[in-house]
């Protein structure tokens, strides 16, 4: 299937490419597929919450054995199930008020997960305007993975035989997510302005001592330290295995590059196909496009409105992107083998070549 690219400065092409979007929307609009889904959400929100409770009553009559590590695990995918609440909550996909959707994610990013809300926003927010561009979109700035040949090719020493090696690196760099959320939240809380910042500084302060605390009261120093290691690399292995595959290899835009909303969200975005459990352990992120082109539609209606997005971008020669879970893998090791590479041949990105030609 051919894309065509909308070329900047072109007054008629914006004006079509607009009212596609337009026509989308309001298309989607009457299908309903807006409305809030509470019954979805409160299970969801009631039956972590019990789940958390639980497990935390089992590491106390556990007491100081090595099946904790198992309670440990558990956590860690509950967590994972939090954190995509949060970031539905943030999206104001759960309740038609802002603020009680802000405050949840807010509840739910501090006091649950241990992470700053406001500082999670506002990264999060920039990547949705401007997914998969240079220098706008924080997701693809430099790191621990080189996710750009411009940054493989500066990395010598020890960052660039890991950049070499970071597909192949990549699932157990994922374990490391957790770690990766938690200094991004203490670097904010000390240098943000943020209004709410002593508020998440508190709660962030409550969650992780009170966990530490307790595996202290609970365990040796040695297992306490396990089960918090063990958490944590579920944690990040979930998380960020949900969100890794949505854009990785697909087109890297130009910092200058002008293209429309509908081409901007859909041709920089992958779909994961699968089952109910892909869409549980993913947090229906599986359906990235949908919800880049609807960001506040409520989770469980991106899977219905799947087959109207996709007949629209077809009728449109948009191609729309959309594999297997372990095809999505492959495609993720081989791109970022690729660009760890780069600096030994010439890169040229695909869309900045069509709009030469």
């Amino acid at each position: 299937m051919t894309t065509s690219l909308p070329r900047a400065g072109s007054t008629g092409t914006a004006e079509r490419a607009t009212s596609s979007y337009t026509e989308l929307a309001r298309q989607v609009r009457e299908s309903g597929l807006m409305s809030r889904s509470y019954t979805y959400y409160w299970t969801r929100l009631c039956g972590g919450a019990l789940a958390l409770a639980g497990l935390g009553l089992a590491a106390v009559l556990l007491g100081n054995s090595w099946c904790q590590l198992v309670v440990a695990g558990l956590i860690g995918c509950v967590l994972t199930q939090f954190g995509f609440l949060g970031h539905d909550a943030a999206h104001r996909q759960i309740f038609k008020s802002g603020a009680w959707n802000e405050w949840t994610a807010r509840l739910v990013s501090g006091a649950v997960l241990g992470l700053s809300y406001g500082w999670w926003r506002g990264k999060h927010n920039r990547h949705h305007s401007a997914p998969n561009q240079v220098g706008r979109d924080p997701d693809i700035a430099p790191g621990l993975l080189a996710l750009t040949p411009e940054l493989a090719v500066r990395r010598r020493g020890l960052a660039g035989w890991l950049t070499r090696r970071q597909g192949w690196l990549l699932l157990p760099l994922l374990t490391l997510e957790g770690l990766s959320l938690q200094a991004g939240t203490l670097q904010h809380l000390f240098t943000s302005r943020d209004r709410h910042r002593l508020l998440e500084a508190a709660f962030v302060v409550l969650r992780l001592g009170g966990l530490v605390a307790l595996l202290v009261l609970l365990l040796p120093l040695g297992k306490a330290a396990a089960f918090l290691g063990v958490q944590m690399a579920v944690f990040g292995a979930l998380l960020g295995g949900s969100f890794v595959p949505n854009h990785t290899g697909m087109p890297i835009v130009p910092r200058d590059l002008r293209i429309d909303f509908l081409r901007r969200q859909v041709l920089m975005s992958r779909n994961i196909r699968g089952n109910a459990f892909v869409d549980l352990a993913m947090g229906g992120l599986n359906y990235q496009i949908e919800h880049h082109l609807f960001p506040s539609m409520p989770r469980p209606h991106l899977k219905r409105v799947r087959p109207l997005v996709r007949d629209y971008c077809a009728a449109r020669e948009i191609a729309y992107t959309e594999v297997g879970f372990f095809a999505s893998y492959v495609a993720v090791i081989g791109h970022l083998n690729r660009m760890g590479l780069a600096g030994l041949e010439r890169f040229d990105c695909p869309l900045a070549i069509q709009l030469r030609d």
